[in-house]
């Protein structure tokens, strides 16, 4: 089927360099004021409004969808991936749990809202807690993400405009005043001390005039995008049948070797990836299947997305044949969902006043000014093709992240947090998960906030006074000196 693309005239224009034309000037309704601005509302979205209101600051958070969660919710990707170290192998291996089976005990390194956010979650029954059982993820129901989320932040007294995007900014680049968002009323407009760009692709830092990096060093490859869906239908117990008889075809959460070949001889199936990777959630009959990709597509061009939507539907029609044709468990199931829009992991990493590292993470580096924690491992998946590269950090360790990777180089009066702060393409494969982001938010809200109190700039906050007001707010940081 194709797909809308620009069409370069024969002047100089190229695809990378589409015509353009003018547009006349507008008016935007200019819907209020804040301390604190806060663009996008997924993890890194919520931890930044929530550690920005508890600080005690007026806070506005504007999501383009029409629910919070982000990625978790709009993208289904779950499980909340692991936020503990990890010390030695794990004691329980089942791999009919169709969780992972290879995170040993460890300890949490990430609480503060994360951990208010789980409470509730759990406390719902919208998620089941960290364990060896559970492989130390967070299998999680996402309609009941969705509402617990705006419960939360609604409580602690945040703004909210939904069904808006992000399109401009207020100012000028490098000094933001506000950001102008594009709405079914027309163009909408806030202003504020602060804005944090919790995006993911860093939208609003791009549009203030920060530097970004995109992709891996040599040919600025991304990480490939994934359409996340979820099963029903699913007979367990004829699963964990079959896993028991094939033990060498299953390993916790991915496999099925044999029964691809086979049906990728028959004809039936071209997987994009070297397996089929699916978990179980909070329900027994159901699974959240990972088994798309999209390669040689950025999450920035329309057009690339169009593209990554049509070929992750077309994948998971063919994945969902291949389950019910060929893998025992699977004979009456059926696609329950497809995200809301496809998985994007890697767009631009914005060029900070400090840049994490491979090293960093695998060192497991510590920072004066260090405000978040990281467990999880450099996890690339091809951007080129199938293979996932995974590289674990040293047994019980875990990495900081500096409050220097927040602040863009050359940009006042705005933030990020996310995934999308400052840090090579091998790191950002590690901060990238649900746990990091959302403790980064924290800190980036934190910051602004104390900004707000003190009429500076969010870059003259002294780290300190974050780290401060973060141990206040329940957050888990290294003790002292």
């Amino acid at each position: 089927m194709p797909v809308l693309r620009p069409s370069p005239d024969a002047g100089p224009n190229s695809p990378t360099n589409p015509p353009t034309i003018p547009l006349p000037p507008r008016r935007a309704i200019l819907a209020g004021t804040a301390d604190v601005l806060v663009i996008g509302g997924g993890p890194a979205g919520m931890g930044a409004a929530l550690g920005a209101a508890w600080a005690g600051a007026d806070v506005v958070m504007v999501e383009r969808h029409g629910f919070l969660g982000g990625n978790a919710t709009a993208a289904l990707v779950m499980p909340l991936m692991s936020f503990h170290t990890q010390r030695g192998a794990p004691a329980d291996v089942d791999n009919t749990r169709l969780m992972p089976t290879d995170h040993g005990p460890g300890e949490p390194i990430v609480a503060g809202a994360l951990a208010s956010f789980l409470e509730r979650l759990i406390g719902a029954g919208g998620a089941i807690p960290p364990s060896g059982a559970t492989g130390y993820t967070v299998p999680f129901d996402p309609e009941t993400y969705k509402v617990v989320a705006q419960e939360v932040v609604e409580e602690a007294g945040v703004r909210l405009l939904y069904h808006a995007f992000a399109s401009g900014i207020l100012g000028e680049p490098g000094r933001p005043e506000g950001v102008v968002f594009e709405t079914k009323s027309g163009p909408v407009a806030v202003r504020a001390g602060t804005i944090i760009d919790c995006t993911g692709d860093g939208d609003v830092a791009a549009l203030a005039g920060a530097r970004f990096d995109v992709g891996r060093d040599g040919d600025g490859r991304v990480q490939p995008m994934t359409l996340m869906f979820r099963v029903g239908g699913f007979d367990r117990q004829a699963f964990a049948d079959y896993v028991r008889a094939h033990p060498d075809q299953w390993r916790g959460v991915h496999g099925l070797w044999d029964l691809i070949a086979k049906a990728t001889a028959d004809g039936e199936l071209d997987l994009p990836r070297e397996d089929i990777l699916f978990f179980a959630t909070p329900h027994e009959g159901e699974i959240a299947v990972n088994s798309t990709r999209v390669t040689g597509v950025l999450g920035t061009d329309v057009f690339d997305l169009t593209e990554a939507e049509r070929l992750g539907k077309v994948q998971m029609g063919r994945i969902a044949r291949f389950l019910r044709g060929y893998v025992p468990g699977f004979g009456m199931s059926y696609v329950i969902q497809s995200g809301v829009t496809v998985g994007v992991r890697e767009t631009r990493r914005i060029v900070g006043d400090y840049r994490m590292t491979a090293d960093d993470v695998l060192e497991a580096r510590k920072f004066d000014d260090g405000i978040a924690r990281g467990s999880y491992p450099i996890d690339i998946h091809n951007p080129a093709g199938r293979g996932t590269v995974l590289k674990r950090l040293p047994p019980g360790e875990y990495y900081e992240i500096p409050l220097r990777c927040l602040l863009p180089q050359g940009v006042d009066r705005l933030m990020v947090a996310g995934r999308c702060i400052s840090g090579s393409h091998e790191a950002h494969s590690s901060y990238r998960v649900t746990p990091t982001a959302m403790a980064t938010g924290q800190a980036a809200g934190i910051c602004a906030a104390l900004a707000a109190r003190q009429g500076g700039a969010a870059r003259q906050v002294p780290a300190i006074e974050v780290q401060r007001e973060l141990r206040r707010q329940g957050a888990s940081l290294r003790d002292p000196a």
